[in-house]
């Protein structure tokens, strides 16, 4: 697995729901097997077989987060500058086509979530932001075309 760079943050949001998946998720579905098993015939019975694949999916993504913990490496937040849009920083834009204003916080993969405005630095926006300054204009392109934007702010 390649290297996840994150701040501890994210982190520690990691290892929360790993805890969540090993010390309650688990227990739940070991017991839903165990109670399928009781039921009798395993060859027959669809409750054994969904809780057997609710197992193994579980512990797929524990095996990932677990992966992904070992593999971080934390981002200093204290080193982020806002002369210009690096990843951490939260931009605004404007769009020189329409007008529409829009703030974004350049994130880790694993931090991204467009509903809270963090976008991930692998995006076709992230990337076409990234090392611009305020007044500069950014063309970012997208799968409809290309988007230009005016860097309005850049702050923490």
């Amino acid at each position: 697995m390649a290297t996840t760079y994150m701040t501890a943050d994210g982190l520690q949001k990691l290892k929360e729901e790993l805890l969540f998946l090993e010390g309650v998720e688990r227990p739940r579905v070991i017991a839903a097997i165990a109670e399928a098993r009781d039921k009798g015939d395993l060859s027959e019975n669809a409750e054994y077989d969904a809780a057997k694949e609710e197992q193994g999916q579980l512990e797929s993504k524990i095996a990932m987060l677990k992966a992904k913990i070992i593999d971080a490496r934390i981002i200093d937040e204290t080193s982020i500058k806002t002369d210009e849009v690096q990843i951490l920083t939260k931009v605004k834009v404007k769009n020189t086509k329409n007008g529409q204003i829009k703030e974004y916080q350049l994130v880790t993969e694993g931090e991204a979530n467009i509903l809270e405005g963090k976008i991930a630095v692998t995006t076709p926006i992230a990337k076409g932001l990234l090392g611009k300054k305020v007044g500069e204009l950014a063309q970012v392109k997208v799968p409809a075309g290309t988007i230009e934007f005016e860097i309005l702010e850049i702050g923490l």
